[in-house]
């Protein structure tokens, strides 16, 4: 059995598009770029999710010029070039109700292009150099805007074994692996879910820790390319065999890790698990 990097993607802006790459240098936050700019409220700083604004997800996001730009893209309106503003003024930004501390604001012209696209008040906000976030579980590690934890892992076993699961039911169409928004895809192991019981792992010249399973909520009923809800699926069908007890009872699809040695990773390259639970 040899387990692969099968695919390799980026957030740019959280909860907007991902960006499918063929290597990656990964930081101590996770994937470069990852999730560096935050969409949020221009009224009170808490963060804008596709759980309440789904056509976040069809907003293209492209970085530009080894980061100091980004290219926006969405149905219905003019492109925007953003010219990066690392030194913006520092707002108070928010997410799930827990302050986060200052962000970077990038300005009128961004602030009114995701306004418009989302059709709420909004500023588009940047990490500072100073920005320090710890995330949780059995490897904490940092994390930039993602929800709590620098790298989401899946494998196509779990993929494969859901949607026969949810074409077993007969009433669904199968769902892309793009509505878990992983970071990180991994093939070559047929038994489903084994992410969640690698507690370390090395690939390319990086190394990962197991944090916690992923815990899902409404964003993987949202369709990534039309930016609109299509559930119930795949919710409906996780929850007859995904319940975690120990996280309040949510389905989990996907594991969270943490980033113990920086390095680089590219598609194809052989995993080296450390370490297992269980095994």
């Amino acid at each position: 059995m040899t387990i692969t990097v099968r695919e390799l993607v980026y957030y740019p802006v959280k909860g907007c598009a991902g960006t499918p790459v063929d290597s990656a240098r990964v930081l101590g936050t996770g994937l470069e770029h990852d999730r560096t700019f935050m969409v949020v409220d221009a009224a009170d700083g808490a963060f804008r999710s596709q759980r309440t604004h789904p056509a976040m997800a069809a907003i293209g996001v492209e970085v530009l010029d080894d980061g100091t730009a980004l290219a926006l893209s969405a149905e219905g309106i003019e492109p925007l070039r953003l010219d990066i503003d690392p030194g913006g003024p520092h707002r108070e930004v928010s997410m799930f109700d827990r302050p986060l501390g200052v962000a970077a604001d990038q300005g009128d012209e961004v602030a009114e292009w995701f306004s418009d696209a989302l059709g709420a008040t909004s500023r588009l906000v940047r990490v500072v150099p100073s920005f320090d976030r710890d995330g949780w579980g059995d490897t904490p590690g940092k994390v930039n805007f993602a929800d709590a934890h620098a790298v989401l892992v899946a494998s196509t076993a779990s993929l494969d074994d859901l949607n026969a699961r949810i074409d077993a039911r007969g009433d669904a169409a199968p769902v892309p692996m793009d509505r878990f928004r992983a970071n990180i895809v991994l093939t070559g192991d047929d038994e489903p879910h084994f992410e969640d019981r690698v507690r370390r792992m090395a690939l390319g010249t990086v190394e990962l820790a197991h944090s916690v399973r992923a815990t899902r909520c409404a964003v993987p009923m949202v369709d990534q390319r039309t930016g609109r809800r299509s559930g119930p699926e795949p919710i409906r069908t996780l929850s007859t065999y995904r319940r975690e007890p120990e996280y309040k009872n949510k389905v989990s699809f996907g594991a969270k890790n943490a980033v113990v040695r920086e390095g680089v990773v590219s598609v194809g390259d052989v995993v080296e698990v450390a370490e297992w639970l269980g095994r």
